[in-house]
């Protein structure tokens, strides 16, 4: 008796999960888009413009499909949602570019763009969170959540489709990043390996309030620094040191670090 039971509740939940794209066929789709736009994460060669064209198009039809399953769970109209996101491909497109520069100019071990497109976690993280938030912001369910865990699998870096990041964003190393749902971050900021931007409650209650850190721009945040909190804000241009633990704000232009010595008796 257990087992028919158990067989009627699986086939419950398969019966449910029937009319939603599975995981593998979006993923499917953004490393097809990732390849198109950096030819370095591809082994695909294009002689000619209009085999370009040709690719985009197929991507577009491929999003179609996936988003023909979701009119069940999406408040909006699916097939308006791909022609929003293809007009918007080139702004991203362009953000992107710009964060790989960024990173070159922030890390001495970068040869050049080429390089950290093909190698760096940190720019694979960047571009699967610029995609991911668009579908996040349009209010679409479940796929944006889908591509930023398969970018937190590939790079080790986490971060929720909700923040809001800013453009030439540099992540260097990457392992082990943490960024939140309601994280604001300006332009021109850099962090590394370790860092976690996260709330300093998770009470469910707070699911629609500001839960996560502001930084502002041209700040740096060293290894390891932890920030918590919705109030909390980083000032423009400070510099966090690695292995800080904060909970307030700190005034623009601050420099913030920890000191070990006093904790040595």
């Amino acid at each position: 008796m257990w087992k028919e039971k158990f067989i009627a509740r699986l086939y419950d939940r398969h019966r449910d999960c029937l009319q939603l794209p599975t995981p593998q066929s979006i993923c499917a789709v953004l490393d097809r888009l990732m390849q198109l736009m950096f030819p370095e994460l591809s082994n695909q060669q294009y002689t000619y413009q209009e085999e370009l064209g040709i690719e985009l198009e197929v991507i577009r039809l491929e999003l179609i499909k996936i988003m023909e399953k979701m009119q069940s769970y999406y408040d909006g109209n699916p097939m308006d949602l791909v022609e929003r996101f293809m007009l918007i491909l080139p702004e991203i497109y362009e953000n992107l570019i710009k964060d790989a520069e960024a990173i070159v100019q922030g890390d001495p071990a970068a040869k050049d763009t080429r390089e950290v497109i093909r190698s760096y976690p940190g720019f694979n993280a960047i571009a699967m969170h610029r995609i991911a938030h668009f579908f996040y912001k349009n209010n679409l369910p479940y796929i944006p959540r889908i591509i930023s865990e398969h970018a937190h699998q590939h790079t080790g870096i986490d971060i929720h489709p909700g923040a809001r990041i800013g453009e030439r964003f540099c992540i260097d190393h990457g392992t082990g990043i943490v960024i939140g749902e309601t994280t604001h971050i300006g332009n021109d900021v850099k962090i590394y390996q370790g860092v976690t931007l996260g709330a300093l409650s998770v009470d469910k209650s707070m699911a629609e309030t500001k839960r996560h850190p502001t930084i502002e721009h041209d700040v740096v945040i060293y290894a390891g620094a932890t920030i918590l909190g919705g109030k909390t804000v980083i000032g423009a241009n400070s510099v966090i040191g690695g292995n800080v633990w904060l909970t307030k704000s700190v005034p623009p232009g601050s420099r913030i670090y920890y000191n070990i010595d006093q904790n040595i008796k």
